[in-house]
Order: structure tokens, then sequence, then C-alpha cells
């Protein structure tokens, strides 16, 4: 591991698979490591932006059972982009489906942004199945939240978000998200295809302190881009699928577990009111504020501060 790149050596799942988890949706799994290993299951933000093979290299890899899957609509999951019978409830069946599958009886839960949502309502409904949270990028998937997202960022990225209001007729630009909404879940490519990309790029360059061109260009990939343009719309369309403030009421499950937040200072993405709210709600998680970055977990401060975590609990099963 090195300052500016302080990730494990990439490595090859030793297995992998999909499963049918209804009629109509397929998820892509797969598990790399030590397969004797203290398992960790690591979620994947969007919704619907998939995983890579650099996220396993969060995890040293003599120690962790590293746990990937591509939720429902996302990544190598059939069909790409589908939001029909996609919701968080089905999302922690998904999951719970998956660990009955590799006999898994506890995992570490590893999640950044749409991730960190997800492993605090799985966590929620299923504690004695955690037995710690990585957190990264706070995202509490509140209407100011989600507001935020579709508007607030204009105020640090102008004209990428006039950009963003730009695929839109100005008529309709007073509610992006129903405008959006229109274009996303139509049958014809010719119109869904663009809006997805307009949706993906406007976030692909948000996400870094410094901008990241590879990041941009990953986002506007048609994989990328259909996945989180529908995903992230139709899970703000339905507020995440939560009842009013549901993570934060819902934190007495797990605060007995251990768990660290690490946020980004100049996330605009996810910005550090979320992450300061969910700490204010439970105390006894360890929060770092790293003062350069924004949302990535790529950036090397959260980096540096993620990897640190996975190796302290390998060590302790605990944070500091």
């Amino acid at each position: 591991m090195t300052d500016t790149a302080p990730f494990f050596p990439p490595i090859e799942p030793y297995r992998h698979g999909m499963l049918q988890v209804d009629e109509m949706h397929a998820l892509y799994w797969e598990e790399s490591g030590n397969p004797e290993g203290l398992p960790v299951l690591f979620l994947h933000g969007g919704p619907g932006g998939g995983t890579s093979p650099r996220h396993r290299c969060f995890f040293n890899p003599g120690h962790y059972r590293i746990v990937l899957f591509d939720q429902r609509g996302a990544g190598k999951s059939t069909p790409l982009g589908e939001y029909r019978n996609n919701t968080t409830p089905l999302l922690i069946e998904d999951i719970e489906r998956l660990r009955v599958m590799l006999g898994i009886e506890q995992w570490l839960v590893f999640g950044g942004s749409w991730g960190s949502t997800l492993a605090l309502a799985y966590g929620q409904a299923h504690p004695d199945r955690c037995l710690g949270f990585i957190l990264r990028g706070i995202f509490l998937c509140t209407p100011a939240e989600i507001d935020w997202f579709m508007n607030g960022i204009g105020w640090f990225f102008p004209e990428v978000h006039a950009e963003f209001a730009s695929h839109i007729p100005e008529h309709e630009r007073g509610d992006l998200l129903q405008a959006y909404r229109k274009r996303l879940f139509c049958d014809d490519p010719a119109v869904y295809l663009p809006a997805a990309r307009s949706w993906s790029r406007y976030e692909g360059r948000c996400l870094f302190l410094k901008p990241d061109l590879q990041a941009i260009d990953d986002f506007t990939t048609d994989q990328v881009s259909l996945g989180i343009g529908r995903l992230e719309a139709h899970y703000f369309l339905h507020e995440g699928f939560f009842t009013e403030d549901q993570l934060i009421r819902g934190i007495g499950r797990i605060r007995h577990l251990p768990a660290v937040i690490v946020q980004g200072r100049y996330d605009v993405i996810c910005p550090p009111a979320s992450a300061y709210r969910l700490h204010q709600a439970w105390p006894e998680a360890k929060m770092q504020m790293i003062g350069d970055a924004g949302h990535s977990g790529y950036e090397p401060g959260i980096a540096r501060a993620l990897l640190a975590a996975t190796e302290q609990f390998r060590q302790e099963r605990r944070f500091a």
C-alpha cells in the first residue's frame, strides 16, 4: 500500500455465479480472498452502480472472505436497469438469500453512498447477522437529500447542473426528477438511454474533490449509466422505500455493534450533514471527517481511512 493508492493488490474471485431471486431478476455474486477468512459483505453505491474488481482491494485477501454482488438491475445482474420488482425490502431479502446460500452466519458490512443506506437498512432488519459496519459517504435517503442531489449541487457545480438540466425542456425544469422520470422509464431506448447518460454524467462529474476524467468516462458508459440513471431515479421517487427518517429512528437496533463512519468534508453528492446526523444518533460509532476529500471511496484520504478500518477490524474486531 502507498500514500497515493493505499489498496491491496488486485485479486480474482475463487468462485462466482448468478443467483435467481425471482422470475425477473438474477444477481451476479462472487467470493475472493480467503475462503476460511472473516466474511465481509461489500455493498455498492447508486442505486444501480454495480461492483468493480477494485472493490476487492479494500480488504486484506489473506484474512477476509470477500463477498461482492451486484444489486437488482445493476452491473452484471440481469436485466440491467430493471426497476420493476426492485425495492429496498427486496434487496434486504436478496442479501439474506445470498448469506444463506454461502453458508455464512455473520459478516462485517461495508457500504458507501447508497451502500451505506442499504447497510443501515439491512443491519436494522437483521442485526444478529452483522459483526459491524464500515460506512462511507452517508446517505439517509430523506427528501432533503434527494432535493439536494437534484437541485442543491448546482450551488457548487453550477455548470454541471446546468448541463444536467439542459437535457430537459425549459418548461419542465421546475421538477427535474419528474421530468427525468418520464424519459428514463419510457420504452424507447432513443429516449431513455440519453437521459440515463445525462443523469450518470452529472453524478460522475461531482464525485471527486479534484476531477477524475476516467471516472466521468466510466459513468457515461451504457453499462453504468442505465443502472445508475434508472435506479437512482426510481429509488428517489419512492424515497428509498423508507418511512419517515426510518434509518435514524432504527439506530437502536444496531448501536451495540462496532461501526465507523468515514465522510469527505467536501462531499457534494452526500453532504456531511447526513453523516453528522447519523453520528449524533449513534455516538458509539467512530466518526472520521476527511478534510481533503469529496465523495469517492477512491480519493486518497478516504481510501486510507477505509483501509485502516478494515485492518483494525481484522486485528481487533472493533474501531477505536
